[in-house]
């Protein structure tokens, strides 16, 4: 096992094997995310309620995100340690248990969109015109849902294996498809009928379709194994099947009720003038683009950490844990420092004026200042999942969010009636406590919780390690 004092940690190595993982990620989810951008500014000419209900639509799929991102956490966390250890037979029975609970969700949540499109909407806003704008987009984006998480699914596999560049590729591939045929069936070009939201919808489910067939053909041409093993993806045992839940369970528990938080403060804000949820709308796609930048660092995160668990290298996961605390923090912060000084012309370009742009702004501007603290903790989050400790994150968030964050919005809505952007900053008041708690768990080394054997044959010394130095 490799000891690394802080003196002797190798940078080069270090920031190398993050650049390799992680910019790919991060270019694939500013791909995703840009093509929601244009998705916006291409459906901005039909009006500023046609983008207050496509990003209503889109905090649909977020609580979806929500419901199925708890498989993925788990799941990761296998893939990576069971990567570090070279136990294939580990990577293919996670992943089977990973993808099918994960279309289960994704199943669900289709069904409700193309069915019963008019309940979603009822739900997120109480503004008829918006809402029957989202209506005609639900039922046709739902079937989307599971093709987007089944490719979600393969790419978070590819990742933990340090195959970053194919699901990259893929959403290239993917969002050029979705741009041009927003082209084409928006605005009803080559011969194709003007279809308004609804092209925008299946523009969406056939760049969905894309991106699967990308995965799975660029998997096949090199040669890549895991995907294909599909027998083996169902060669359950109880043992590997307890384990997989009992250590997914905490990351389900804490991503559903996150969701469910979330759309009780997005139902409070969905409340507000017209313009102000026009303004959040295009607001979310932004934050989306932070997110997904940052996202590729965090994978990147939960893989070098959770493979050097995975392979018994506890105190290098350790010191790796520490710096990937604020050098990711640090990136996040300097990416939305630019997306403020390129505000004008961004939100401009998104179909924004007169008081949803200053809306826009104001939701920009506060959350890019907060976003350093909360990032920070969702790096810590991430990086305890893939050490084999899913409950600490679990716990601190899930009762900040239901202590404070969800009280206080509902009384500042609802009760004071107060300015929606002040309505918007109590989503972010429980960021700076659970900073600080996760802060104290992170350099106690606790979160440390292997579950190979090389790992589980390590903790022993490790622990021993972090007691003397703690006396």
């Amino acid at each position: 096992m490799r000891t690394e004092t802080k003196s002797a940690f190798p940078w080069g190595e270090f920031l190398k094997s993050l650049a390799v993982i992680g910019i790919p990620v991060a270019v694939q989810n500013v791909l995703t995310t840009t093509a929601s951008m244009v998705d916006t500014m291409m459906v901005a000419p039909l009006g500023e309620n046609s983008v207050g209900a496509l990003g209503l639509c889109a905090q649909f799929s977020s609580l979806m995100f929500s419901c199925y991102w708890g498989f993925v956490g788990g799941g990761m966390l296998f893939f990576a340690q069971y990567w570090g250890s070279g136990e294939d037979d580990g990577i293919d029975r996670s992943y089977g248990m990973t993808w099918v609970c994960m279309m289960a969700v994704a199943t669900v949540f289709g069904l409700l969109a193309a069915l019963s499109p008019q309940l979603v909407m009822r739900l997120y806003t109480d503004k008829t015109a918006i809402r029957e704008i989202g209506v005609e987009y639900l039922k046709i984006v739902g079937f989307a849902y599971p093709l987007q998480v089944c490719s979600m699914a393969m790419s978070a596999l590819l990742r933990a294996t340090e195959r970053v560049r194919i699901p990259m590729i893929a959403s290239v591939a993917s969002v050029a498809v979705n741009i041009f045929l927003n082209w084409v069936f928006i605005f009803g070009r080559l011969g194709a009928p003007a279809m308004g939201i609804r092209g925008a919808a299946l523009a969406t489910t056939i760049a969905a379709a894309v991106n699967v067939a990308a995965i799975y053909l660029m998997a096949y041409i090199k040669g890549y194994p895991y995907l294909f093993h599909i027998r083996a993806h169902f060669r359950w045992t109880r043992g590997h099947a307890g384990n997989f839940f009992r250590k997914c369970l905490p990351i389900i528990i804490n991503e559903l009720f996150l969701g469910i938080g979330n759309m009780v403060i997005n139902v409070t804000l969905g409340r507000q003038p017209e313009a102000v949820i026009n303004g959040l709308a295009v607001f979310r796609t932004l934050e989306g683009l932070i997110v997904g930048f940052f996202a590729g660092f965090s994978s990147a995160s939960s893989v070098l950490v959770g493979k050097c668990v995975g392979a018994g290298e506890l105190d290098t996961a350790y010191e790796r844990a520490k710096r990937l605390v604020y050098l990711c923090s640090g990136i996040l912060f300097a990416v939305g420092l630019c997306i403020i000084g390129l505000r004008g012309p961004i939100l401009t370009a998104m179909g924004l004026e007169g008081a949803s742009y200053d809306a826009g702004v104001r939701f920009l501007v506060i959350y890019v200042f907060v976003a350093l603290i909360r990032m920070g903790n969702w790096i810590m989050n991430d990086t305890y999942r893939a050490s084999g400790d899913a409950v600490t994150g679990t716990v601190t968030e899930i009762v900040a969010m239901y202590t404070l964050v969800v009280p206080g919005v509902l009384i500042a809505g609802f009760v004071l009636h107060l300015p929606y952007w002040a309505i918007f900053l109590c989503c972010y008041v429980d960021e700076p406590i659970r900073y600080v708690l996760m802060q104290i768990h992170l350099y106690s080394g606790r979160w440390v919780r292997p579950v190979t054997t090389l790992g589980v044959q390590a903790l022993p010394a490790f622990r021993e390690k972090r007691r003397r130095r703690t006396v």
